[in-house]
Formats: structure tokens, C-alpha cells, sequence
């Protein structure tokens, strides 16, 4: 096979990163630019992405534990202090608050002195898939997406190289979508954003639009198949843009893609095996030259034991580089042009995505089948089926199911010191900071953006001038998603349980556990035990707590499930009301020290002292002990993926509560 003429130019190389304060952040930026990092990615934390400040009852202990905390315009230019806005090309993983967020970017660059034409990165804006996985929505579909209309039509006016919206197609794997799913769905809610456009007379050019719609997407460890998948997606999306948009720029229609390999595949037993997934993943979206990414960002190794180190995020970004600048694989045309064998996998891949695309549509669209509840039970019943090949041992996760022995890694040796801590005290500086900015600021600036922002949310104009307006005055995060929660009001999304099916026929250990659910309630005087699976906080990852809720429902558990982001006083109102056997609590944002000490405090306070409570979540052995010490009766971590298991061991929990054998 010849050569290229010339080597290709590598992918932009970036890190998800942003913890604790502005500053921090901002110092870690600068370190990863020096190492050879080409873009920036920013993580931030709950309350920014959900329009809380930290001050914000739901904010406790979520405070700059997952991403940075950007409250005002002044953190703002902190994050970004010293880095040239002009130069950089920055991606933002932020949905329901990108507009806002967008707007403090752009101010910033403005007093920079950079020109907006030059403005280059991404907000992730895809709100969709939010209601399916993340979880850090605010408001309902309809408005959700006038937000999402009204950034993309001021940025292509404003901005030409931003990307206003990436399609995520990456949380939809997690969620327990097949690739035939996160083809289709991810296409149904790509048409949703451009429909809602095009209909809203906003954007002339509409060629520009569809040139800016870029897409984020998951890499699991299966690559040959993520090849193909890759393959398939751009090919169904020129299909898509010219059959339905009747675009025939070719430039327009690239389909344009960043990624991130798989965050939640990565494990707790044996975590320096993540160092080659994360490497074969990588593979997958880079071998094929005609459906390369065009951006990558790898998790570190230790994802699912912590927050990573600096250190942590340097091996990932390393190994970018090496397969960019070592290997001869961007000296190449595509390795798999007139493969037989990559033809039919595409091939496959585009037939079923075709038929599962038509079905969401001739639904309605995608927001009708987010509001009916159909794609968030088709993704809990895919990620049951997933587990339970995992469980069953049909998928072979090398260190869980297969191959557990293992020496001692001297990478987790160090205890605490192999994952970054957050400090306590950076919610309270947060919160403190926050005041002596409320303070300084003019208050009729504020009051006067904010009702101007209030009547344009009440009209139909388009909301970014307004919010750039309440930047400048100072407006914070949270008063100005409190205006727009005030107009548009707030979402629940659909749990998914109800219409969830069974991972198959039970096997011999859930019909066990069934018999000892079965014979504890009658033990105990129960019709059924019932169990109340919460989640505190902020925190919206609800896959965990779903399939446990599905496995024991399936176990005879009577479950009550209210959805994601509770306070603490809520759940336990409902553990009075539904007169609970059990409260499982479910977090993975880190907030777990706090938010379980609040919910056992209101218990008490009600007198359920002996009430049994469990936890499950990204939680590290010193945490562990400290919870079991607070009263907690067991501790899960992503280690207990058996989870007929798990629901056995909730079982011996009410038992030991009664003190039954």
C-alpha cells in the first residue's frame, strides 16, 4: 500500500479536567498546554451544570468534587487566566446551562481582546441524551431545545468556528445502548436540533448550520466493531443531510466527531488492565483513516477508583501521543478500504440503525419518545441484558469474571494518594467567594437583566443577547437558571422501570434470592419487602441504581424509585411514607461522605434509627469505613458487578436488622 504523500496532521489531543476552584483548574490547564496537550476540555462540577450556585441547598458536598465551579463572570476569567481564548480550541461539557456558560466564554474572550470569528471549540448542548443518562437537565424538552436553537442560530452568525452543539452519542453507550442504538438515537436527536432550526427562521444559510453540527461519541473495547460503527455513522448522516436537507456541500456534510473511549467499562479489581482497554479503544476511532476523530480525550486508568492526579491525566495524554507521533499509522490511506469483512459489518449496522431510526420518528420524533418513556427503557433493558452476559460470564471482563487472581499493584499501594482528594474547605471558600461577589456588583444591573431575561424567556425571541447582557452585570449561575426554571418550569425525566424487562429467564441464583425475599417479608409481617433506592445530590448517573432496581424488583423487592436529584429530607420522607424495609443510596459524583451523613441524620430524626441503610458508588476503602462506621450496613463499589449478588447480600441486610439467622 503507498504512502501518503504526507503525513496526516494528529487529532487535537485533550484531557477532561476541572476540580475544586477556578484557580486550581486553571493552574492544571496551563500544565497539560506545557505537556503537548492541543485542546483544552472542561469539566464542571454539578451545581454549574444543573444552575445551582454553591450556596444552593442541593449543592452541599457537590461543590467542585467532579469539575470546576463556575459561578459568575469572575470565575471565568480565573479559569481561563493566561490562556490565549483566540488561540484556543476548548470544549465544554455542559448542556442544560451551555448558553450561559457559552456567554461567559465569549465575554471573556471579548476582554481578551479575541475575535469572535476566531473562537474555536464545542459546548456539548445536547440535551437529549440528558434525559436518558446524565441527567443534568432543568428544564422540559421544548424550551430545552429553544436554548439549544437559539445558541446555534448566534453562533453561526456570531462565532462560525464554534461548534454550538455535539451530539452524544458517548452517554447513550453507557446508558446500555447496542451500537445499532446509539446510531439511531443519536441521529433521531441530531434531527430534533436541526428541525427545531430550520422551523425557527432563525439561520438563512442553512448549510452553515448542518457544518457545525459536530457529535461526541463512545469507544468501547470492541474495536473492530467501533470501527465499523464509525464507519456507519458517516455515512448514515451524509445520507441523512441530503435526503432531508437537501444539503450537497460535501464540506457541510463531513460528519466531524471528538470522542471519548469508555469511562464506565473501565474497573475497580485489577485497574491497571485499563491501561490497554483504554488503548484499544483509542483504535477504534483512529485506525480508519475516512472516520478518524478529529478530537480525542482518554480517561485515566484509575476512573474508577477516584478523581485522577495530574500524573494520571499525563499517561493518558501520552498515550495519544505515541500512537500519533511513534506509529506509522497516519502515514497511511484508510487500512480498510475493499475489506469484505469491515463492508458487511457496516452494512449491518446501517440497516438496523435505519429501521430503529424510522421507528423513534414515526413516533414522533425523539422527544416524544424521551416523554413516552420508550428510549430510557429501551437503554435500561439493553444495559440489563449487557450485565447480565457479563454475569453470566458470556462477556469476559478480564480481573472480574475472568482471570480475578492477582498480585498486589503497586499503583493503588498508596491508599488515598492514588487518586486526587478534594478538599472540604473548597466548598466553603467557593461559597465565600460567591458572597464578596454579590456584594461588589451593582444590584439594579442585575435586577434590570434578569427581567429583561424573564421577558424575552416569556416571548419568542432569541435568549443569547439577554444572557450575555446578564454576564456583564454579574448575574450568577443560579439566578439565572432561576429565571429560567421560573418561566419554563422543571423536568422529571422518566425513570425507565416501569416498562424495563427481566435480563432473560432467572437462573438458579435469582430464583434463591426470590425464595429468601419470599420467606423474609413473611418472617418479618411484610406483605412484600420494600425497598427505596435514592439519589442524593446532584449526581444524575442513574445506570447503577437502575439495574439494582431492576434486579431486585425482579428478586420480589416491591421498589420505589422517585428518579435522580433528591435532597436528602425528601428521601427521607418517602422512606416514612412508603414505610421502607431498606434505603439503598446511590452516588458517583463523590459527595457520599455528606450526602449519606444528611439522609442518616433525617432518619434518625424521625426515629428510624433502625432503618437499614446501604451505599453504592465510586467510593474509596477509606470512605468505606468511615460510612459503615456512621451506621451504614454495607458498601458497594463497582467491584460487586454481580448484582443478584448484590441483591442476595440486601436481603441478609433486613434479616440482620430483625436479627433473623
Amino acid at each position: 500500500m503507498a504512502k501518503l504523500p504526507e503525513r496526516d496532521r494528529p487529532w487535537v489531543m485533550r484531557t477532561y479536567a476541572g476540580h475544586s476552584s477556578a484557580a486550581a483548574s486553571n493552574a492544571l490547564f496551563r500544565r497539560n498546554l506545557g505537556k503537548g496537550q492541543t485542546g483544552l476540555s472542561v469539566a464542571f462540577d454539578l451545581p454549574t451544570q444543573t444552575g445551582y450556585d454553591p450556596d444552593a441547598e442541593l449543592a452541599r458536598g457537590e461543590v467542585g468534587r467532579v469539575g470546576v465551579p463556575v459561578s459568575h463572570l469572575g470565575d471565568m476569567r480565573t479559569l481561563f487566566d493566561g490562556i490565549d481564548l483566540g488561540l484556543a480550541n476548548t470544549s465544554m461539557t455542559i448542556n442544560a446551562t451551555a448558553m450561559w456558560l457559552l456567554s461567559l466564554y465569549v465575554t471573556v474572550a471579548r476582554e481578551q481582546g479575541a475575535p469572535l470569528a476566531a473562537l474555536a471549540g464545542t459546548t456539548q448542548n445536547d440535551i437529549v441524551k440528558e434525559y436518558l443518562s446524565r441527567g443534568t437537565h432543568i428544564f422540559p424538552p421544548g424550551p430545552s431545545l429553544r436554548l439549544t436553537t437559539d445558541t446555534i442560530a448566534w453562533t453561526v452568525a456570531n462565532c462560525p468556528k464554534w461548534n454550538p452543539v455535539n451530539i452524544c452519542s458517548y452517554h447513550l453507550q453507557e446508558a446500555g445502548a447496542t451500537p445499532v442504538q446509539e446510531l439511531a438515537f443519536a441521529l433521531a436527536t441530531a434531527i430534533a436540533v436541526l428541525d427545531a432550526v430550520r422551523d425557527s427562521g432563525q439561520v438563512d444559510d442553512f448549510a452553515a448550520v448542518a457544518a457545525r453540527i459536530s457529535f461526541f461519541v463512545n469507544a468501547s473495547v470492541r474495536f473492530v466493531e467501533e470501527t465499523a460503527k464509525m464507519r456507519a455513522f458517516g455515512l448514515l448522516w451524509d445520507r441523512l443531510l441530503t435526503d432531508r436537507y437537501g444539503i450537497a456541500d460535501r464540506s457541510a456534510k463531513r460528519f466531524r466527531y471528538g470522542v471519548q473511549v469508555n469511562s464506565l467499562g473501565l474497573t475497580e479489581s485489577q485497574p491497571e488492565n485499563n491501561v490497554q482497554r483504554i488503548v484499544l479503544e483509542m483504535l477504534g476511532v483512529t485506525l480508519s483513516r475516512d472516520a478518524r476523530a478529529r478530537a480525542v480525550q482518554l480517561p485515566a486508568w484509575n476512573e474508577a477508583l477516584g478523581l485522577p492526579r495530574p500524573w494520571d491525566q499525563q499517561w493518558s495524554l501520552r498515550m495519544q501521543q505515541v500512537l500519533a507521533f511513534e506509529s506509522d499509522l497516519l502515514e497511511y490511506p484508510d487500512l480498510f478500504e475493499g475489506s469484505h469483512v469491515m463492508a458487511a459489518l457496516v452494512d449491518d449496522l446501517v440497516a438496523g440503525a435505519t429501521a430503529e431510526l424510522d421507528r423513534v420518528l414515526s413516533m414522533g420524533g425523539v422527544v416524544a419518545a424521551v416523554e413516552s418513556g420508550y428510549l430510557k427503557s429501551a437503554l435500561v433493558a439493553s444495559l440489563a441484558e449487557r450485565r447480565g452476559r457479563m454475569e453470566r460470564g458470556d462477556d469476559v471482563v478480564v480481573g472480574v469474571n475472568r482471570f480475578p487472581e492477582t498480585e498486589p499493584s503497586p499503583l493503588v499501594a498508596a491508599g488515598a494518594a492514588a487518586i486526587e482528594q478534594i478538599d472540604p474547605a473548597v466548598e466553603a471558600a467557593a461559597v465565600s467567594s460567591l458572597a464578596a461577589w454579590r456584594a461588589a456588583r451593582t444590584d439594579a444591573d442585575v435586577e434590570n437583566t434578569l427581567a429583561e431575561l424573564r421577558t424575552v424567556a416569556g416571548g419568542t425571541g432569541n435568549l443569547m443577547e439577554a444572557t450575555l447582557d446578564c454576564v456583564r452585570a454579574g448575574v450568577t449561575t443560579g439566578e439565572w437558571a432561576a429565571v429560567l426554571r421560573e418561566v419554563f418550569g422543571e423536568y422529571r425525566a422518566p425513570t425507565g422501570l416501569s416498562a424495563a424487562v427481566s435480563a432473560g429467564t432467572p437462573g438458579t441464583a435469582l430464583v434463591a434470592v426470590r425464595e429468601r425475599v419470599r420467606r423474609t417479608a413473611e418472617e418479618i409481617g411484610a406483605g412484600r419487602l420494600r425497598m427505596l433506592v435514592g439519589k442524593p445530590g446532584l449526581d444524575g448517573h442513574s445506570n447503577g441504581a437502575e439495574q439494582i432496581a431492576v434486579r431486585a424488583r425482579d428478586a420480589g423487592f416491591e421498589v420505589v424509585y422517585q428518579g435522580i436529584r433528591l435532597t436528602p429530607a425528601q428521601i427521607v420522607a418517602a422512606a416514612v411514607e412508603e414505610d421502607v424495609d431498606l434505603v439503598g443510596l446511590s452516588v458517583l459524583s463523590g459527595s457520599h461522605l455528606a450526602a449519606v451523613a444528611s439522609v442518616l441524620a433525617g432518619l434518625r430524626a424521625e426515629g428510624l434509627d433502625d432503618l437499614p441503610v446501604v451505599v453504592g458508588g465510586i467510593i474509596p476503602p477509606e470512605d468505606a469505613v468511615v460510612l459503615r462506621a456512621s451506621g451504614v450496613a454495607r458498601v458497594f463499589t463497582p467491584k460487586d458487578f454481580a448484582i443478584t449478588d448484590v441483591v442476595d447480600e440486601l436481603v441478609t441486610v433486613v434479616r440482620e436488622a430483625h436479627k433473623l439467622p
